[in-house]
């Protein structure tokens, strides 16, 4: 075995955490993408299935204004589960979250999309100078995903507005087969953590920003029963196909990259992940891409020889934060040469997770039809742990 390791048939390396191989050289992301696909499957059983979701959210918001709440950032995926909502005849309450980095495409995009669908937006506007702070708090607490609140802020005001509204169903329009499934260490983040991190570095208390606990979430998932589809999960989605569409049916335009319809989170992705954490994120998406079928390989592997972003671009995007954030050059470049922290250097609900996976899994499985991500990759991990100790 090298040092780094690649995966024989995507672009996983050992340098993804939690990554291991088989004796074929194919990695453990791959053997969780194959048991996906049984539990999201396509074509006849897909569709039945899917018929089945689309009935019931009809029938839980009859006599409703809306029958579901629907997140939407100006993206790729979230304004064509929009499309998909409308072709389907379905009513969501559009939802938007603005922490104040919306780039000027995303807001054109929404625009765009409301009005072809005539579909009604809520906007959630986050205190920017509370939310500035959380941005710094975070970036001094040096863990991967800087832009961790902003996951956590989207899926809270999601929540508040389903039960606010007395709705059941949320829709996401991601699907593992082009997104991946990021490594916890990566992504992770809670309601504890938030507040920790913020305590610990912030200056300003959290007042607008809606925090997500454990209690909170419970209470949404488990006694409300809010739940989070993911339609696209049983269709044939293909992302470049997605913009087409969406190019030519709504007016919207894409904006260069994944996730880059936000300012801060471009940031992230292209500027803060690769050069202070020597994390590509890429790793991930392109290698689901590869399993399904709409990038070979080769073209991941040249996509990665490549900067996620021009570097023209990063230059104006890390100028454009630093000023918005108000930092002097000194005080960013003294946060860029903190030493990388661990989701498990800051409490958080994470332990709990790990210790109590099977119980929780089992919980969830009968409170929900579907399992929080995080549980499925604790249990792909002791699997694997359980398979090393029988062959040591």
């Amino acid at each position: 075995m090298t040092d780094n390791q690649l995966c024989s048939h995507c672009v996983i390396d050992s340098t993804v955490p939690g990554a291991s191989f088989d004796g074929n050289g194919v990695c453990n992301y791959c053997a969780i993408h194959d048991a996906l696909e049984k539990e999201w499957p396509q074509g006849a059983e897909g569709q039945g299935r899917l018929d089945l979701m689309i009935r019931d959210i009809k029938e839980q918001g009859k006599n409703k204004p809306f029958d579901c709440v629907a997140g939407v950032s100006g993206g790729t995926d979230s304004t064509y589960m929009l499309y998909f909502a409308r072709l389907h005849g379905l009513r969501p309450l559009v939802v938007h979250c603005d922490n104040g980095w919306d780039s000027e495409i995303a807001v054109h995009n929404i625009q765009k999309a409301l009005s072809a669908l005539n579909f009604e937006l809520q906007t959630y506007v986050i205190d920017w100078e509370e939310f500035k702070d959380i941005c710094i708090s975070f970036l001094k607490a040096s863990l991967p995903w800087a832009d961790a609140p902003s996951d956590l802020a989207i899926n809270s005001t999601l929540y508040r507005v389903a039960a606010r509204e007395g709705l059941k169903y949320i829709l996401n329009g991601s699907s593992f087969r082009t997104e991946g499934k990021m490594p916890s260490e990566w992504t992770y983040v809670d309601g504890r953590m938030v507040k920790h991190i913020q305590k610990r570095f912030g200056k300003l208390p959290l007042k607008s920003f809606p925090n997500l606990t454990m209690l909170d979430f419970i209470n949404y998932s488990v006694v409300r029963r809010i739940r989070i589809l993911r339609p696209l999960n049983f269709v044939d989605y293909h992302k470049d196909k997605a913009r087409e569409i969406l190019q030519k049916e709504l007016g919207w335009q894409y904006y260069g990259g994944h996730h880059y319809e936000s300012i801060y989170t471009r940031f992230v992705y292209s500027y803060l992940l690769p050069v202070k954490f020597k994390i590509d994120k890429r790793k991930i998406t392109h290698s689901a891409l590869v399993r399904s079928g709409e990038m070979s390989r080769e073209e991941a592997l040249q996509s990665l020889r490549e900067p996620p972003y021009a570097e023209g671009k990063v230059r104006d995007d890390v100028e454009y934060v630093r000023k918005k954030l108000g930092m002097s050059e000194a005080d960013f470049k003294s946060i860029m040469d903190l030493p990388p922290k661990s989701i498990r250097d800051y409490p958080s609900y994470y332990p709990i997770f790990e210790k109590y996976t099977p119980l929780m899994r089992l919980a969830f499985k009968i409170a929900l039809p579907w399992t929080p991500p995080v549980f499925k990759e604790l249990e792909a991990r002791r699997g694997k742990s359980q398979k090393n100790q029988e062959r040591g």
